[in-house]
């Protein structure tokens, strides 16, 4: 019995014994002496042992409310390598604790949720720029907007490639390269239907025109008349035929 208080005697004067537990006796008589005549006190052992005991049994409470605190907080963090064992350890507690504490840091790092004033200015400002009149025609018309968003961004994109122009580019350059281009294709179109009436005068293309306009109608009331008396359908098949009457 000696031996083993002697033992426990050297763990609670020990470095890694906490500072306070271990506490000399000061009774004159209340001391035993080793076989190495030294001094060495043993009745405050049975008070450390159980108060160890009771440290102990805290301990486990303290994990089980760790454990509830835990499946509040971090409820897919259910798996304890301890929860199958008997002894607690400080480092059960410790891994607990720091799941918990990384937890809350990444809420902080990731919460930047506006108040709700701030979420019902949004609403109600999108509601005047979009002409919604109620909370249920909101998604909708968000709906309505990302969908008109990607055809114009789609015919954006579009646009560019066609005019080979950087993508850079802003809207109002492609507006002015398309309004170019079209008085380009508008001069080229002049250019053509003046060389195929064989004037350069405004005046002379309308004479055409009405010339055109009174010689077709009884042209073409002509060719049908020949095509119901020859019993044809195509106008290439008149002279033929004339032919073969002749």
């Amino acid at each position: 019995l000696l031996k083993v208080l002697s033992h426990i005697d050297s763990i609670l004067r020990s470095p890694r014994a906490p500072p306070l537990i271990y506490r000399r006796s000061k009774g004159p008589v209340q001391n035993y002496i080793k076989e190495n005549g030294q001094e060495c006190g043993f009745e405050h052992l049975p008070l450390t042992v159980e108060m160890w005991a009771d440290q102990l049994m805290a301990l486990k409470d303290l994990h089980r409310s760790l454990r509830k605190l835990s499946l509040e907080l971090v409820p897919w963090h259910t798996a304890d390598p301890q929860d199958n064992r008997e002894s607690v350890r400080v480092e059960d507690l410790q891994f607990i604790v720091d799941a918990i504490l990384e937890e809350i840091e990444n809420k902080e790092k990731n919460s930047q949720t506006p108040p709700l004033p701030t979420l019902f200015a949004i609403v109600s400002h999108f509601q005047k720029l979009f002409d919604v009149n109620s909370l249920n025609g909101v998604y909708p018309r968000m709906n309505e907007v990302y969908t008109k968003l990607g055809e114009m961004t789609n015919a954006m994109r579009n646009l560019h490639e066609l005019l080979e122009l950087d993508s850079s580019a802003p809207p109002t350059v492609v507006v002015d390269t398309v309004g170019k281009l079209c008085d380009i294709i508008n001069e080229n179109v002049t250019e053509q239907v003046q060389q195929l009436l064989g004037t350069q005068d405004v005046h002379s293309i309308i004479d055409k025109l009405e010339e055109y306009e009174c010689f077709f109608p009884p042209f073409q009331a002509l060719i049908q008349d020949l095509l119901c008396l020859l019993e044809i359908r195509n106008m290439d098949d008149i002279l033929p035929t004339v032919r073969n009457l002749k």
